[in-house]
C-alpha cells in the first residue's frame, strides 16, 4: 500500500510537469570534513540559495555538479563505501579517491576532477588546529587525516602514491559538539598540521566506523600560506573567517541505546520538495521510534509514507508504522515525505526518541 501511495504522489507530480529526483536504492549518509572543509561540503555552501535550490557559483564546484548532478550537493555528507571496512591504499582506484570510488550510494565522481580553483582553506604549516567532522549521524570509529606529498600537483587526480603513507592526525571516538542531523554538528579534536608544507595540498580524510564496515572518504583543498582557517572561493569569492577553538570540551556522546535521525532532501521543484529521513538505532535495538523537527521557514508537510505524522504549526512529529518500529542495534529504517514550500537545506530541532 505504501508503494502505491508513493507511486500516486509521484505520478501526480509528473502529470503536473514537476520533476522528481529520487534516491538510488538505500541512502546512507553520515558526515564529512567541516574544518578544513571537504569539496562536497564547501561546494554545498557555495551553491546554497534562499530558495532552497543549490546552484554552484565556484567554477570547480559547477564542473563537479555538471558531472555528478546536484544530488551530490544535497547529499554532501554521503561520500562513503558500505563495504569499506577502513580500507585505504588500493581499495579505491587511483583517480577516484575524492569520490570514494564508484561503489557508494551516490555519484560523486565530479569531485575527482583535477582543478586548482575549488574552495580552499588557508592554513599554517606546523600549526595546531581544531579539526571538525560533521556528525549528521553519530557512530563510533576512527578518523584519519592524510596529507599529499610535496610532489603532488592539483593538475592531476589524486592517487594513493600522492599521499604520505601515515596519517598526520588520527583519533578514536572524539567528542561531539551539537548534532546529529544538522550542518553544524560535529566531532572535533585538536591536532597539529604537518610541518614543512607550503602551497596547495589536499588533506584526505577517512572515517572508519567501528560498529559496521561503512567507511567515509573525502578531499579537502588547502593552501599553506600562513592562514588561520580562512576559506576562499565560496559564493561570491569573499573570505570566510577561520574557525574558533572551543573554550571547553563538549561531553562525548557514546550513544544511550536510543536513536538518531537524519533529514535529507532528495528532490526539489518550484513550490515543493521530497525528503527522506533515516532512523538509526544506537547501541541497542529499539522497538519503536518518534522523529520530530521544526521547519526553518513556511514549509508545510504534505504526505508521509512508512510512518504516521502529526503537525502543529512548524512542528512535525512522525511515528513508526506498525511494520517498521523495530530496528536492530546499529541498523536503520527510513520514511519519506512530500512538502510544500522551498526545500530547506536542513530542519531545526531534529530529534529522535524511542517513546
Amino acid at each position: 500500500m505504501r508503494r502505491k501511495l508513493l507511486m500516486y504522489a509521484v505520478t501526480g507530480l509528473l502529470a503536473a510537469g514537476v520533476a522528481v529526483v529520487a534516491l538510488p536504492g538505500s541512502a546512507l549518509a553520515h558526515g564529512a570534513m567541516l574544518v578544513p572543509g571537504s569539496r562536497t561540503y564547501l561546494c554545498y555552501k557555495d551553491g546554497r540559495t534562499a530558495t532552497g535550490e543549490i546552484k554552484p557559483v565556484n567554477p570547480a564546484c559547477a564542473a563537479a555538479v555538471a558531472q555528478s548532478g546536484v544530488t551530490s550537493l544535497y547529499n554532501w555528507f554521503a561520500v562513503l563505501r558500505s563495504d569499506g571496512a577502513g580500507r585505504t591504499t588500493g581499495f579505491i582506484p587511483d583517480g577516484q579517491l575524492c569520490s570514494g570510488g564508484t561503489g557508494g550510494p551516490y555519484n560523486f565522481t565530479g569531485f575527482n576532477i583535477a582543478r586548482d580553483d575549488y574552495p580552499v582553506t588557508h592554513l599554517t604549516s606546523g600549526a595546531s588546529m581544531t579539526f571538525r567532522y560533521n556528525d549528521w549521524a553519530k557512530h563510533p570509529g576512527t578518523f584519519s587525516l592524510y596529507i599529499t606529498k610535496d610532489s603532488w600537483s592539483p593538475t592531476r587526480p589524486l592517487a594513493w602514491s600522492d599521499l604520505e603513507s601515515t596519517p598526520f592526525s588520527q583519533v578514536v571516538n572524539p567528542p561531539a559538539d551539537g548534532g546529529p542531523g544538522t550542518d553544524e554538528g560535529n566531532y572535533w579534536w585538536n591536532g597539529r598540521l604537518p610541518s614543512g608544507k607550503s602551497g596547495r595540498h589536499l588533506i584526505y580524510s577517512v572515517w572508519s566506523r567501528s560498529d559496521s564496515t561503512e567507511t567515509f572518504y573525502g578531499c579537502s583543498d588547502v593552501v599553506f600560506d600562513g592562514g588561520n582557517g580562512e576559506v576562499t572561493g565560496v559564493g561570491n569569492g569573499g573570505v570566510t573567517p577561520g574557525p574558533t577553538t572551543p573554550t571547553s570540551s563538549p561531553t562525548p556522546n557514546p550513544g544511550n541505546g536510543g536513536c538518531n535521525a537524519m533529514f535529507n532532501i532528495v528532490g526539489a521543484w518550484n513550490g515543493g520538495f521530497q525528503a527522506e529521513v533515516m532512523v538509526h538505532a544506537d547501541t541497542a535495538a529499539i522497538g519503536r521510534w518518534t522523529v520530530s523537527w521544526t521547519w526553518p521557514g513556511t514549509q508545510t508537510l504534505g504526505q508521509v509514507w512508512n510512518g504516521t505524522s502529526t503537525s502543529s504549526g512548524s512542528l512535525v512529529s512522525v511515528k513508526n508504522a506498525n511494520y517498521n518500529g523495530t530496528v536492530p542495534a546499529g541498523g536503520h529504517v527510513t520514511f519519506g515525505l512530500l512538502g510544500s514550500g522551498t526545500a530547506p537545506p536542513s530542519v531545526n530541532n531534529l530529534a529522535c526518541t524511542t517513546a
